[in-house]
């Protein structure tokens, strides 16, 4: 068989899905909670997420509610931690290596961790934001949250901003707030762009986020997913994955005569 006029010698997904990256000018990828699994950090919505301990606190809740505020940073104060020690595995190194060989123009992702960026991704799109800053609701300076996390640690409930004692959150989109519209907009524009998208570890439910992938499918794009549970895309799919995604992108990069590389970020 042959994709876009690669040959492919033999049926394996991975080779499929290296051919199709192969014929591919402006490929995608779109990473959710399921890459970040597989260095350590639990789903929200797994059994051992954050989710199974405290309701998640929607953003007009934190803005008007003094409880809800100190239910927040209850949960930022446990997840933190695992999230700051978390190391880049094989699917973000895949991804690294794809765009550094030109194989791959962005990453959008819906995680909040950065291991993208620890990996070697130049050009990554966060859509929910950030967990490694804290911004403050008044004046919009950014705090590290290192510091934010002393506080926490030090018995404050609720953080305030040094500069001007506004109200402290993390740089992470919660429930109800807008996603930045830069973001958005390019986020939008490289789908409208690309002639294929790989959707990795998303459950391709949560909206707006979720409608990307299939933007770029109803506009012609080639859509490859790699989740272990089914998702509503699979059925438009060209193939479907219910694989470890660094297993299979390391598979893919020695289609491509890639190698895989070593974590950036080891021993830092």
């Amino acid at each position: 068989m042959t994709e876009r006029g690669i040959p492919v010698a033999d049926e394996a997904p991975e080779a499929r899905l290296a051919a199709l990256l192969a014929g591919a000018r402006h490929a995608l990828a779109f990473t959710g909670a399921g890459i970040s699994t597989e260095s350590g950090i639990p789903d929200f919505r797994s059994p051992g997420g954050v989710w199974a301990k405290y309701q998640p606190v929607l953003y007009d809740e934190f803005l008007s509610s003094d409880e809800a505020r100190r239910r927040y940073w209850r949960m930022k104060r446990e997840g933190y931690r695992e999230l700051r020690d978390a190391r880049p595995n094989a699917g973000h190194r895949a991804l690294a290596r794809l765009e550094a060989a030109g194989r791959l123009r962005a990453v959008i992702t819906q995680n909040i961790d950065g291991l993208h960026q620890d990996a070697g991704s130049r050009r990554v799109l966060e859509l929910h934001g950030t967990s490694r800053a804290c911004v403050c609701l008044g004046c919009g300076v950014r705090h590290d949250p290192d510091a934010v996390q002393a506080l926490l640690d030090g018995g404050v409930e609720v953080p305030r901003c040094a500069a001007c004692g506004g109200l402290l959150k993390s740089a992470t989109i919660s429930f109800g707030q807008p996603l930045p519209v830069a973001v958005l907009a390019e986020a939008v524009e490289l789908c409208d762009a690309s002639d294929l998208v790989l959707a990795l570890g998303s459950s391709l439910v949560v909206e707006p986020a979720a409608s990307l992938p299939l933007r770029a499918r109803q506009r012609g794009a080639r859509l490859v997913i790699v989740n272990h549970t089914p998702t509503p895309l699979d059925r438009v799919a060209d193939l479907a994955l219910r694989e470890s995604i660094g297993a299979v992108l390391t598979r893919v990069l020695g289609h491509l005569g890639l190698e895989l590389p070593a974590d950036p970020s080891a021993g830092s």
